[in-house]
């Protein structure tokens, strides 16, 4: 990034429900729908399929980053017809500057009609240019100059894309057409051709003879569509179009922009929006707004101050904790202090999580197994004793894998752990639980629990299922089943007095008693005191593999043989902790293993090297393997991955090609050796000294957020101890509960945290409003035809909230 500027790095969760799906027009009426979310036109994520229903519910999470610009989060409803195909029944497009009005809340949308017409995006340069032509008879007439550059972003239709761009004149008596060549398998066209119109001068510039109607010019329009160039007999698919008021062209006659591409007019059909049905969305949107490196340096050096970073960042945070003031609900709030802690076990913790649930919960998800045991929806082929047997079984496992984990647990974890457990103790000195129920309300509550109820947002299942050969765990009884488990296993790692209280719902207390003996508090007990020691040891390695991640994707044959085609084929992959694999369906053997410390690099390959999109290269030491994802989500997420398992390979490249190498020379630096030394510096990686893949500026940005966010709460405590230092007790009464112990030593620091946040807070406010002054509509980056957009741009400059 440049030093001026910042960026966009989004976060992004759905999870859905419709009702009132129009009726199928057969005799049962029922439908199979599913709904999938998309930026912009393409799809990242698929529903599971609700059979026979109108009114289906989904309950699925969806979480990404988002690794790309778009204009709108939209989602569709589809009907699975005959021979398994899907028409689609209408969607809700959200605007990325609205996402925030729905954030986190449950909102039902009216659907949307779907057209050919209405569904657009990308963008088109176009440069105009007016000039004057006098002709034999002396009549002043003007010739208009239309040069089409180019287009980015269009929509692939059919997994094609075939562009071609139309050019019209729109006035009286105009009805010509001008066409730009075709640009074949290409979303990115280049056209850069140029039309010319003839246009005549109004009476009030010209003399009286005149031959032809007058034409004012700045009555005229000019008009640009993109079509999709079809083989099928059905025609041209629309890609969607601009029109440009010549009026534009002012003084000077000449206009050079870029414009957003716009629905057809009147285009879409006439289906009464009510008709067909809503859907209800909750979507959680995380953006934040992240500066170069250097802008974060005192408030880093200021967390990184102490030896033990762990615990100086809980010192710091332990201020807001008004919880203290009850060990009951010690850290069950949300406060600065646990989401610190949060994300910490969350990048500490993921392979933890990988190495003691995966197994299981794919077990779980394998099996199908019911485990309902509220009588009240429990289904008439249901045994209500088998049921809760199942259940019994499942929760046994779990809790076994968990509280036999303690070796395994990252250091990281355990030194906060050790610091929650001695601050605890030291605070609530006549409370003796209160030094396990610290760390089992992170352990079992925030880091255990969650993940048992969403395994997908913990990487333990895929949330992908773009292919029916996936395996989900979303269907509504695995769901049941695993929210089941959860809320028991976070029972049993509360140490609460009264286990059954805990409870609202009778059949779980009733549940909960197979576990009320002595041996799950000890082998809880056992499993704190083991994670929460000061003493380190080195990770035991995990010998057995361990599946991160897998699914069809489609590969390019590395060239193993000197006269073999290297054509594209799709092959179902499969990464672990050992080796990345392919095979040509999911179960059977490999066709090709690269072990992972054979993978010099991982990186994005160029769209112009095979005229695809989505595509990545796994680099080896004598050749690259070319892959191609299903969407740009799906090519971030197995670059990461990748990326990640292979870091600390000593062999890695500091240099790759980012274009490939045919027909005798690399695309991109044009060298003919194939073991030429790569171009362009290597993005992806970290050092090996560190292992942890943490983005460290925008882990800052949001310990500022969250700093921001407390700032009264900051000053006052700062007031506080200032108080205490001079007239030896806090006056505030929301601190008069506190024990400050070195009141002067924390008056120093929240001086400190203050001042690098009120820095950090005038960077922000003074980039918002150079970034407004210096927007340009009609750029690259700014194109004209969003009409909220300048809206959004003087919000984002006014507002103080910095993460949204």
């Amino acid at each position: 990034e440049s030093p001026e500027a910042t960026g966009n790095r989004i976060r992004n969760g759905v999870r859905t429900k419709a009702k009132n799906i129009p009726p199928y027009p057969g005799p049962n009426k029922m439908r199979d729908c599913y709904c999938t979310v998309n930026l912009d036109q393409e799809e990242v994520f698929r529903t599971k399929i609700v059979e026979k229903s109108l009114c289906p519910f989904y309950g699925e999470d969806f979480y990404c980053e988002i690794p790309r610009s778009f204009r709108h989060l939209s989602f569709y409803v589809f009907d699975r017809e005959v021979f398994r195909r899907g028409s689609s029944i209408g969607k809700v497009a959200v605007k990325k500057e609205d996402l925030q009005k729905y954030h986190g809340k449950d909102t039902w949308f009216q659907l949307q009609p779907v057209s050919a017409d209405s569904e657009v995006q990308g963008k088109v340069h176009l440069e105009l240019r007016l000039s004057e032509v006098i002709t034999d008879s002396g009549v002043i007439n003007h010739k208009l100059a239309t040069r089409v550059l180019e287009c980015q972003g269009l929509p692939i239709v059919n997994g094609q894309c075939d562009p071609y761009a139309a050019v019209s004149l729109l006035g009286p008596s105009r009805s010509e057409a001008k066409k730009t060549k075709v640009k074949r398998k290409t979303n990115n066209p280049q056209f850069d051709e140029v039309f010319y119109f003839e246009v005549t001068r109004p009476l009030s510039y010209t003399k009286r003879q005149f031959d032809v109607e007058e034409e004012d010019v700045d009555k005229l329009a000019l008009r640009v569509d993109l079509w999709n160039a079809s083989n099928l007999k059905f025609g041209d698919e629309f890609l969607g179009g601009v029109r440009v008021p010549l009026r534009v062209l002012g003084q000077a006659g000449v206009h050079d922009a870029w414009y957003f591409l716009q629905p057809r007019e009147n285009g879409g059909k006439s289906v009464k929006v009510e008709e067909l049905g809503s859907l209800r969305l909750n979507i959680v949107y995380t953006e934040d707004h992240v500066f170069p490196s250097e802008h974060y340096t005192p408030l880093r050096d200021l967390l990184l101050h102490s030896a033990n970073v762990e615990v100086s960042v809980i010192l710091i945070c332990t201020p807001f904790a008004s919880f203290y003031r009850d060990p009951n609900t010690i850290f069950r709030g949300n406060s600065l202090t646990s989401k610190c802690i949060d994300e910490t076990m969350k990048l500490a913790g993921m392979h933890y999580l990988q190495v003691t649930l995966k197994p299981i919960i794919d077990e779980i998800c394998a099996e199908h197994k019911s485990c309902e045991i509220d009588p009240v929806k429990l289904k008439e082929s249901e045994n209500l004793e088998t049921n809760r047997e199942n259940l019994r079984h499942y929760v046994d496992r779990i809790f076994n894998v968990i509280t036999t984990s303690g070796v395994r647990c990252p250091t990281v974890m355990c030194d906060i752990f050790f610091s929650l457990r001695e601050s605890a103790a030291t605070r609530f000195q006549v409370d003796q639980d209160v030094r396990y129920t610290a760390v089992s309300s992170f352990i079992f509550l925030r880091f255990f629990a969650p993940a048992i109820l969403s395994p997908n947002l913990f990487h333990l299942r895929p949330h992908h299922p773009l292919n029916p050969q996936h395996l989900l765990h979303s269907d509504p009884a695995t769901s049941r089943t695993l929210t089941l488990i959860s809320k028991t296993i976070q029972t049993l790692g509360s140490l609460a007095k009264s286990k059954s209280a805990n409870f609202k719902e009778s059949y779980m207390a009733a549940f909960y008693d197979y576990f009320n003996e002595q041996k799950y508090a000890d082998a809880v007990k056992n499993f704190l005191d083991l994670i929460s020691t000061s003493g380190k040891w080195d990770q035991k390695s995990i010998e057995t593999p361990i599946m991160l991640k897998e699914g069809f994707m489609i590969k390019r044959a590395q060239g193993r043989n000197r006269f073999g085609l290297k054509n594209f084929k799709k092959r179902w992959f499969r990464l672990t902790n050992h080796e990345f694999t392919y095979h040509r369906t999911k179960g059977e053997g490999a066709l090709c293993s690269i072990p992972i410390e054979n993978i010099l690099a991982v990186e994005r390959l160029e769209e112009e090297s095979f005229k695809m999109k989505n595509m990545f290269q796994v680099i080896q030491p004598e050749r690259a393997l070319y892959i191609q994802a299903n969407n740009c989500v799906e090519a971030r997420d197995w670059i990461d991955i990748l990326t990640k398992v292979s870091q600390c390979n000593r062999k890695r490249l500091s240099t790759y090609h980012p274009s490939a190498y045919l027909n005798g020379h690399w695309l991109c630096c044009k060298l003919s050796a194939d073991a030429a030394p790569g171009c362009t510096p290597c993005t992806g990686g970290l050092p090996a000294n560190i292992q942890l893949d943490v983005d460290g500026d925008r882990e800052t940005e949001r310990i500022y957020s969250l700093f921001s966010t407390y700032m009264t709460k900051l000053i006052k405590m700062q007031e506080a101890c200032g108080s205490k230092s001079v007239y030896d007790g806090p006056e505030q009464e929301e601190y008069s509960s506190f024990v400050i112990d070195d009141p002067q030593e924390t008056y120093k620091t929240l001086k400190q945290i203050v001042s690098a946040v009120q820095t950090l807070e005038q960077q922000h406010t003074k980039y918002k409003r150079d970034k407004f002054k210096k927007t340009k509509i009609g750029s690259q980056e700014h194109p004209i035809g969003d009409k909220s957009f300048q809206c959004y741009i003087r919000q984002q400059s006014e507002s103080s909230t910095y993460s949204i």
